[in-house]
């Protein structure tokens, strides 16, 4: 193992691995580790000896839950690297990673190719500008096809895939690979890597396939396309070049192959991030703001501190909060400001990060991901900085849950500590909210997915010894504006004693997208600041609707008249206005109420295909493909989510246990039945 000689940002590769679930993100991570040296034998999935994939439920269900953060070294660079979940109900975990992390690993199944996760985690990666270079894994099973999985990417993915490997042998015969670049052949012997010429019977198909790598190249790189005219070939440091220009760019993905497993492929894969994924210091300076002013801060160590905090935990010793340094220096002791909370918290210890375990440091630079000790009101997404030059970052999006279950202690006397552990849940997991039921009275947890809440109520269970009834899972439902009204008149006046409360607004109200504000007032008869406050007046009211107090949206309102009074007219007031007004507006609305739906793509044998259809189809699902190869059939649905509560052991046993499916989030769609007339 080559260890990094310095800790300059320069050197420093930070990345995810991101993919559906079992495509092997997490053996690829843990063979990762064995070949740098940083773990001395191999962990295993199956097994539960992974390194990153610690925590009881993980091991117990096998598969990734929770993000974990890694380090290690390889060719003189540090490689911090986050193993992401691959289940759709986790895809906030994936969210938050990715807002920190500088490049990805792109991980798909050399059989399945581009599955449904893969691809939401790639469009999300896409959002953020994160480059990527992308891993075809298992590519010792049977059925794995290279050229297959290549097609998917291109046509699912709607990218240009640079290959710079040709498989040495096809399914349980694959032995390693040719370096397309540097026309070597890659082998390994056990865990030893070998270099040779390539092999007689593979040279003019490799020959074959690097002059489509160059000509692929040179359509998009300047430099490369001159080399390419003026002689016969595209030299390996010119090729190397090019192809990480393209990569930090987004305009090609590099594409390389192996199998995690049999340990084939790692090396290789380990050389590309450190060639073509971008360092701290090649991304553009982060940006944030102070008193409304945008600013930017570079990747420098002398720079004012910048960090993001992306993950907070609780563990055996204390809360740990893992956090992206963008700028500066910190170091053990010091005191950062949280300008959002406008609070400031004291670091007591400074962690480098190995899954579970943790290895204190003095500081950290700019560039670096670690956990810090000390701080304990700090929430993911939360700024920390140096206080005498405080800059707010952007903080990742949150999804919106869509489930809730009811939670309830077994024995009253535990109420209060249940109340503790979930609102300890809420604050380390964004995606997770907690509220009362105003008619129960009941306490209801509400996540992105069914799987979701279960992992959340058996951490609970477990790490508060806690004895819980949990209530059958329930979708969030919306409201939503099908026939608006217009010239809703609201007064809103109010005299007690004192200074009074006046305010007359006329609001009209139409369908629309998500939710929108206008004013159309003229003469100065509501000032702009009174139109503020009926605005925010009107989100409030945002909170319940009318059919059945669920959040609205799909909605457009329009202040197009008011009058205000010379004393006792107020922000305050209008706020009040704009609240009392929107309401009265959405009693006279034609409303409907949304549900959840989720893209649902099932994976059967062909001759069950018209059961699942037809269970499909019951369960309220629209039919939106299919596909028939070698007597599988993959068809995919959108259905609403409520129906998919149970599914998979129900598609199991209409299948003899050969069928599977995967879902992702598709927004809202109207519930059949739920319009409701004024």
């Amino acid at each position: 193992m080559r260890r990094p000689t310095t800790n300059t940002p320069a050197v420093v590769r930070n990345l995810g691995i991101l993919a559906h679930v079992d495509a092997g993100k997490t053996t690829l991570t843990e063979r990762v580790l064995y070949v740098t040296g940083a773990t001395y034998k191999r962990g295993e999935v199956h097994r539960g000896t992974t390194v990153t994939d610690f925590d009881a439920q993980e091991r117990d269900r096998g598969i990734t839950i929770f993000a974990a953060a890694v380090s290690c070294a390889w060719a003189g660079h540090r490689i911090n690297l986050i193993d992401t979940p691959g289940h759709v109900d986790f895809s906030d975990e994936v969210e938050r990673s990715l807002r920190v992390l500088d490049g990805a690993v792109a991980v798909f199944d050399g059989v399945a190719g581009v599955e449904p996760q893969s691809e939401s985690v790639w469009r999300r990666a896409d959002r953020h500008g994160v480059p990527r270079i992308a891993f075809v894994n298992k590519l010792d099973r049977a059925g794995a096809d290279l050229d297959t999985a290549v097609a998917s990417i291109r046509d699912r993915l709607r990218v240009t895939p640079l290959v710079t490997q040709l498989p040495i042998g096809r399914e349980n015969a694959f032995a390693g690979v040719v370096d397309l670049p540097r026309m070597r052949a890659l082998t390994w012997d056990g865990d030893v890597l070998r270099e040779d010429p390539v092999p007689d019977g593979l040279r003019s198909e490799a020959r074959r396939r690097r002059r489509l790598l160059e000509e692929a190249v040179a359509e998009l790189h300047p430099d490369a396309l001159e080399e390419f005219c003026a002689g016969p070939e595209i030299s390996a440091g010119t090729l190397t070049a090019a192809l990480r220009d393209l990569t930090r760019s987004g305009a090609g993905v590099v594409v390389l192959c192996g199998s995690a497993y049999r340990n084939l492929g790692v090396e290789p894969l380990l050389d590309a991030v450190v060639a073509y994924l971008p360092s701290p210091l090649d991304v553009p300076p982060v940006r944030g703001t102070h008193a409304g002013v945008e600013r930017e801060r570079a990747a420098d160590p002398a720079a004012p501190l910048a960090a993001l905090a992306f993950k907070v935990t609780s563990t055996a010793t204390g809360r740990l909060t893992f956090l992206r340094l963008y700028a500066g220096t910190l170091r053990k002791g010091d005191t950062v400001l949280d300008p959002g909370a406008e609070r400031t918290e004291r670091v007591a210890r400074i962690l480098r990060v190995q899954a579970d375990r943790h290895t204190e440091v003095d500081a950290a630079v700019a560039g670096d991901i670690v956990a810090v000790a000390g701080p304990k009101a700090v929430r993911p997404g939360a700024t920390l900085c140096a206080p005498e030059a405080p800059l707010l970052l952007e903080p990742p999006s949150t999804a919106e849950p869509v489930v809730s279950v009811a939670v309830e202690p077994r024995r009253g006397a535990d109420a209060e500590r249940l109340a503790s552990a979930l609102a300890r849940l809420a604050g380390e997991d964004p995606s997770l909210s907690v509220r009362t039921d105003a008619e129960t009275g009941q306490t209801l947890l509400s996540g992105l997915g069914e799987l979701h809440l279960e992992v959340a109520v058996e951490k609970v269970r477990r790490e508060h010894g806690l004895a819980l009834s949990v209530g059958r899972p329930r979708v969030a439902l919306r409201e939503t504006v099908v026939r608006g009204v217009s010239g809703i008149v609201y007064r809103h006046v109010k005299q007690d004693g004192g200074a009074g409360q006046f305010a007359h607004v006329v609001l009209d109200v139409e369908p629309g997208s998500g939710f929108a504000f206008a004013s159309t007032v003229t003469g100065g008869r509501v000032p702009r600041e009174y139109v503020r406050a009926v605005a925010e007046g009107c989100r409030d009211a945002l909170a319940e609707g009318p059919l059945g107090g669920h959040p609205v949206t799909g909605l457009r309102v329009t202040l197009t008249d008011g009058a205000t009074h010379v004393k006792d007219s107020s922000e305050h007031a209008f706020r009040a206005a704009g609240r009392f007004g929107l309401r009265e507006a959405l009693r006279a609305c034609v409303m409907a109420l949304l549900e959840p739906v989720v893209e649902v793509t099932v994976s059967a044998p062909e001759e069950a295909a018209g059961g699942v259809l037809g269970d499909l189809a019951a369960r309220r699902g629209k039919i939106t493909g299919t596909a028939a190869e070698a007597g599988t059939v993959e068809i995919t649905a959108t259905v609403p989510l409520a129906e998919v509560f149970g599914y998979a052991t129900h598609l199991r046993g209409r299948t003899r246990g050969r069928g599977t499916f995967s879902a992702r989030a598709a927004g809202y769609a109207r519930a059949p039945g739920t319009v409701a007339s004024p």
